[in-house]
């Protein structure tokens, strides 16, 4: 008969006391209260006895019969049988064998590197008589541990209060982000307005100017006819470099008048764009907020390896929707896109197979009847808004998540895990339609030129 060690001691203490390192939102098991107490089958139960006598804070007691492991005698099951009338003649002259055959019950038994959130919720799923039960702990092979369930319930009680509390720290810092975002909407809308009335007032006169230098010019031909000094005005023509000055006038003033025109529709945009308090669905063109929002991504586009935009637009009709919402849905999924093609870019070694690569975003617009997936059954029609890009993709094991809010794989200060949730959000609350998406990446086993992700938008036409 062989009895474990701490049995033979004066306490069966646990390897690890609560409080000794604090719990957080990724605790495991191993990190709790773990009791190592066993007891060989053919020891005597007076031992066990013995032993929940000296420790009152032991759960129980794992048998084993030699190294391997049978199950355990719990404190609750133990005290009911001993209890009985004559429980303590009967079962405590004889082995442990007679007693774990009375006192032994079904038995839960989690890896050490189990979450706490996870097991509570397993321990949590047993039925009502096994539910105060120790759970055996693997720490090791054929090395096993129990832990209370009370105390098991106590550190979820305490992650649960952590993450309240970063939810809550979260949702603070969201809203001063979003009182600031839309204390900055009004700014950009007001900006705006100031700057397209001297935007306008420069597109407006342009084609005036250009031809009131058209006129000039022909007064000089005319004079020039019409002078008996043609020598003196030869050379001050050429002094001032009259036939350069005659060509490059009219490329100067529609120069001008391009950036004029591309002004008004950036500031457009952005009055466009921060208008996001509609209080009802206007018919809208799609393609028009595509179009700002690339205009307003126009730079990162540039910058981002030269990003490549493929345009498929079907012809549509106006869409009934909120289009600074929607407008905000395209930035997200745009801006999206330009990052994972930019950290697809960056992973490509200088003097590397970029030649072979070229990053783009294909966005597609078609009209088609009601699909299987959006919910509203009496729309007719839908539009159906994908955009695809050629970047890293999205690992298969977190796309399961990307809705979620605050959840993001960008780096601290890139990325706020709002953006995705947001867009499911205006697409499927306030539009009645359907976002979904698929992807392929590396880890997946996809080929490097294989991998990418497409968002794809529904929405109902009626």
């Amino acid at each position: 008969m062989s009895i474990l060690p701490c049995l033979d001691a004066s306490v069966a203490s646990p390897i690890r006391e609560m409080g000794d390192e604090a719990v957080s939102l990724e605790s495991t098991l191993y990190q709790l209260a773990l009791h190592d107490c066993q007891v060989d089958l053919q020891a005597p139960a007076q031992s066990v006895a013995d032993a929940l006598d000296h420790n009152p804070l032991l759960p129980g007691i794992v048998v084993r019969r030699e190294a391997e492991f049978l199950g355990v005698i719990s404190r609750r099951r133990f005290r009911e049988l001993t209890s009985r009338r004559y429980g303590l003649e009967i079962f405590l002259t004889r082995s442990v064998e007679v007693l774990y055959q009375f006192a032994s019950t079904e038995v839960l038994v989690l890896p050490a590197t189990t979450l706490v959130v996870s097991a509570a919720q397993i321990a949590l799923q047993r039925s009502p008589s096994l539910l105060y039960e120790p759970i055996v702990v693997e720490v090791a092979p054929q090395d096993y541990r129990l832990l209370d369930t009370h105390h098991l319930l106590v550190a979820h009680s305490q992650i649960h209060v952590l993450a309240m509390q970063q939810l809550q720290e979260q949702t603070q810092a969201q809203m001063i982000q979003t009182e600031k975002m839309a204390s900055l909407g009004q700014m950009v809308a007001g900006v705006a307005h100031e700057i397209l009335n001297p935007v306008n007032f420069i597109c407006g006169n342009i084609k005036h100017l250009a031809n009131y230098s058209q006129d000039l010019m022909d007064l000089v031909e005319l004079y020039e006819a019409k002078t008996d000094q043609p020598e003196a005005i030869a050379t001050f023509k050429e002094d001032i470099e009259f036939e350069f000055l005659a060509q490059d006038l009219p490329r100067l003033l529609s120069s001008v008048s391009l950036g004029a025109e591309r002004l008004r529709k950036i500031v457009n945009s952005l009055r466009n764009f921060s208008h996001m308090d509609e209080s009802q669905l206007r018919p809208t063109d799609l393609h028009e907020c595509i179009e700002s929002t690339l205009l307003i991504l126009s730079s990162r586009l540039k910058k981002e390896g030269e990003i490549e935009v493929i345009r498929q637009y079907d012809d549509l009709p106006p869409i009934p929707c909120y289009s600074g919402q929607l407008s905000q849905v395209f930035m997200n999924l745009l801006s999206n896109a330009i990052d994972a093609l930019s950290e697809k870019y960056a992973l490509i070694p200088i003097g590397g197979p970029r030649a072979g690569w070229r990053p783009h975003i294909q966005i597609t617009t078609r009209l088609q009847p009601r699909p299987s997936g959006p919910q509203d059954p009496q729309a007719k029609m839908w539009v159906a808004v994908s955009i695809a890009d050629n970047g890293s993709g999205i690992p298969e094991e977190i796309q399961t998540r990307i809705f979620d809010t605050f959840f993001t794989t960008k780096a601290v200060g890139k990325g706020t895990g709002l953006g995705l949730a947001i867009s499911h959000q205006i697409v499927t609350q306030k539009h009645r339609g359907h976002l979904n998406f698929w992807s392929r990446s590396t880890q997946d086993g996809a080929l490097p030129d294989q991998t990418g992700t497409t968002f794809e938008i529904w929405l109902p036409l009626a």
